[in-house]
């Protein structure tokens, strides 16, 4: 009635992509994401060969590096069509709340909730009682299951963990009694007596319940996260501002800095942009004289460790795919990717899509098809409502993710046939934010007013009047712009605004030639003050905050959730059972790491007869049930315990038992070129003994119903400081079979509490 999983533990590695390694240079890196995702997917092979039933992602100090670790996990899953829950742990380091690489716990959640984890919770660093403030925020806005373990307490002057199981477990008491866990367990200093505290403590109070289900909203982030749909500009208007300065076709001096190298300006120009009002700040480094590929990477590797920058998430802007995905692999957030369309073909387009949604990028989507660029009302509406279908029913896109950019078209030039761009765009805005749900609508508004450059009074008075009638009456959501220079519809003076209005809606005949005149009588007003000091600018107070344009869409009432988001896969979306028959998954990446593994012959298949145990929950045999379906069950009905420290055990045990260089060496390694003491990984080839007398005391004394595998360090990054990279795969995989043959034989004893592998 207790049946007891294997959680495969994916360890952050000992390299952060976030972080340069340099203090003389920040866009140093010493490790890649194409790096990291490689050696992750090994990692995974041998957990899931050796019996793993879930996959945790844990002790992340570097979102980017999770990122790498979960697009690996879904490039397995996708390679297998399993259906394997995903639990993904965050570190804050300290009580500032924030991970290593600046991230607060929101935005670290925003950064990875893409790939559809079935838990999400902290670990390491700090105590029970120094984590409730952050356990608090995570609760509220995580969609699917919570879970802590924390460490025994703050590391004391010797490094080691004073809090007893009686103070653990009473330190966590607030986490039951707030009902924001579904699952708890232990880190640092924690043994099975801690879990077993934990364990008797838990059982008095209900689970966390999982929110209700609202109406998706576009949700970003930097080092800190952002709510599009929430946001109102500085205006007071319901926008979001993206910054155009840091765009070389929007700044003649950020474009002579990128062609000098001058990146530390450049930053300069971003933080101005974020001072002034930007929530996103565009990053274009398109030229023909520049190598972009190059100059986007440096430029954001830099951008990352500038928290006055990062804190706002990014839009990573090139006409050339390949640039906007080489900026995207150096993101530790969630960012925009701008943009594609369906001018490279519908199998590319969907290509494209399909790989900026594993990235877990948003995406502006541009009006354009493979007969070219929307002009027309209609044409705008049609190419984005075929590129929505395409994108949501095909693709599986988050509509809510999705940005249209309709081409905000240049009026004013004199020719008839521009005439009526503003007021296509407006309509056009409407009927598109009405036949596709949840999307927003964007558009570049310096090319609207081309035609007037150089008067930048003017140029801002169109997009005054532009702006508000298309967020206004149309539900325009996102622009690129100069937030410095925008301004309000009420600070035009009535001729001005009269002049406009014309301009945008076409309203007269005479409107562009009235506006040069006006635009002539300004130039003379700049010339005439040209040798005095500018005014400062008058200052705004606070300004009211406008209702965003309601769709039916947005009055739909909460649901109450069943699960937690689904993945997109078949197999999850249908809650098909893991066969557990490793054998059959033959893809050729699978393959080629099990022929160069140190080890062959192994068992792959776990798969259990179907009437091993009772049909229902709490039973579980695998193959046969749903890995899914009952950790929603178990979840949901008790607070689940994961198990305690490893490496507090294995200290433990060497204080108890003869463990040295030659115990961790064992006979496999008794000749290894180098001192491996410390590597605690390896002791599940060397003394499997010790791990698996461990896993057994967290499932017997601590009660746990899911142990996590001691695999973290099992990647070959890692393994480097022992020159044992060739052994990752069995490292893993025999971290993973130890943890599931000491599930199996704790379980039968009582089959009612069916135990997992992590």
């Amino acid at each position: 009635t207790k049946p007891r999983f294997v959680v495969g533990a994916i360890g952050p590695t000992n390299r952060t992509a976030s972080i340069s390694p340099s203090v003389e240079d920040p866009a140093a890196r010493n490790v890649h994401f194409d790096e990291l995702v490689e050696t992750y997917f090994e990692q995974i092979v041998g957990l899931v060969d050796g019996g793993s039933d879930i996959l945790m992602v844990e002790t992340i100090f570097d979102t980017l590096n999770a990122k790498a670790a979960l697009y690996a996990v879904g490039e397995y899953l996708e390679a297998t069509g399993l259906d394997i829950p995903v639990f993904v742990s965050g570190t804050l380091v300290d009580q500032s709340g924030r991970t290593l690489s600046g991230q607060t716990g929101e935005a670290f959640y925003v950064s990875i909730r893409h790939a559809k984890p079935m838990c999400v919770g902290l670990n390491c660093a700090l105590g029970a009682q120094h984590m409730v403030p952050f356990v608090e925020r995570l609760a509220k806005c995580v969609e699917c299951f919570v879970h802590v373990y924390s460490n025994a307490g703050l590391p004391n002057a010797m490094g080691g963990y004073d809090d007893t199981p009686t103070d653990m477990a009473e330190h966590n008491r607030v986490f039951f009694e707030k009902g924001w866990l579904n699952m708890v367990g232990g880190c640092c200093g924690s043994t099975p007596l801690h879990i077993k505290a934990i364990r008797e403590m838990s059982s008095q109070y209900a689970p966390r319940k999982l929110p209700d289900v609202g109406r998706p909203k576009m949700w970003l982030s930097g080092l800190e996260d952002l709510v599009v749909d929430d946001v109102h500009n500085h205006l007071g208007l319901p926008f979001l501002n993206v910054g155009e300065r840091c765009n070389i076709s929007g700044s003649l001096k950020f474009k002579k800095l990128m062609m000098a190298g001058d990146y530390g300006t450049a930053m300069d120009i971003a933080k101005k942009q974020v001072e002034d009002g930007a929530h996103v700040l565009d990053i274009n480094v398109d030229d023909g004289m520049l190598d972009g590929l190059a100059a986007m990477q440096k430029f954001v590797k830099i951008a990352v460790t500038e928290p006055e920058v990062s804190k706002v998430p990014f839009m990573l802007d090139a006409s050339k795919f390949e640039i906007v995905l080489a900026g995207l692999k150096w993101c530790q957030g969630k960012p925009i990717v701008n943009s594609i369309s369906l001018k490279v073909g519908e199998e590319l387009f969907k290509e494209q899509a399909t790989l900026l949604r594993k990235h877990g990028a948003a995406i502006v989507v541009m009006a354009f098809d493979e007969e070219g660029q929307a002009a027309t009302e209609s044409e705008k509406v049609r190419i984005c409502k075929r590129s929505y279908d395409i994108l949501v029913n095909e693709v599986k896109f988050p509509p809510e993710d999705i940005i249209f950019d309709p081409n905000v078209l240049t009026i004013g030039t004199g020719m008839e046939e521009h005439a009526n761009y503003g007021v296509d765009f407006i309509n056009a805005t409407k009927t598109i934010k009405e036949q596709c749900p949840y999307v927003k609508i964007s558009g570049g508004i310096s090319n609207l007013s081309f035609g007037f450059r150089g008067v930048t009074k003017i140029r801002e008075s169109i997009h005054a009047v532009f702006l508000h009638h298309a967020i206004i009456e149309s539900g325009m959501d996102v622009g690129i712009v100069n937030a410095h220079e925008m301004l309000a519809i009420d600070d035009l003076e009535e001729d001005m605004k009269f002049l406009c209005e014309n301009l945008v809606f076409n309203r007269d005949e005479d409107a562009t030639e009235d506006m040069l005149k006006r635009t002539s009588y300004e130039r003379a007003c700049i010339d005439a003050r040209k040798k005095k000091l500018a005014p400062p600018r008058k200052p705004r107070g606070k300004m009211p905050l406008i209702p965003r344009k309601q769709f039916d869409y947005d009055k739909v009432e909460p649901k109450p959730a069943l699960e937690p988001p689904l993945p997109v896969s078949e197999a999850a979306q249908n809650h098909v059972p893991n066969p557990y028959t490793n054998s059959n998954l033959t893809h050729e990446k699978i393959a080629a790491l099990r022929a160069k593994a140190t080890m062959k012959g192994q068992n792959l298949d776990y798969t259990q007869p179907a009437d091993t145990y009772g049909e229902g929950f709490p039973y579980f045999v695998r193959g046969r049930d749903s890995l899914r379906e009952y950790i929603t069950k178990l979840f949901t009905s008790q607070i689940a315990l994961y198990d305690g420290a490893m490496g507090t055990m294995i200290q433990n045990y060497s204080k108890r038992n003869k463990l040295d260089e030659a115990e961790y060496r064992g006979d496999r390694f008794k000749d290894w070129k180098c001192n491996v003491k410390g590597n605690n990984d390896m002791l599940s080839i060397s003394q499997p003994h010790v791990i698996s007398g461990i896993y057994r005391e967290y499932l017997e004394v601590g009660g746990s119903n899911m142990i996590g595998t001691n695999t973290f360090s099992s990647t070959t990054i890692a393994m480097a400081d022992y020159e044992m990279e060739e052994y990752a795969y069995e490292l893993n995989y025999e971290g993973a079979r130890l943890a599931r043959e000491v599930c199996d034989e704790v379980t039968a004893k009582d089959p009612t509490k069916p135990r997992f592998v992590v």
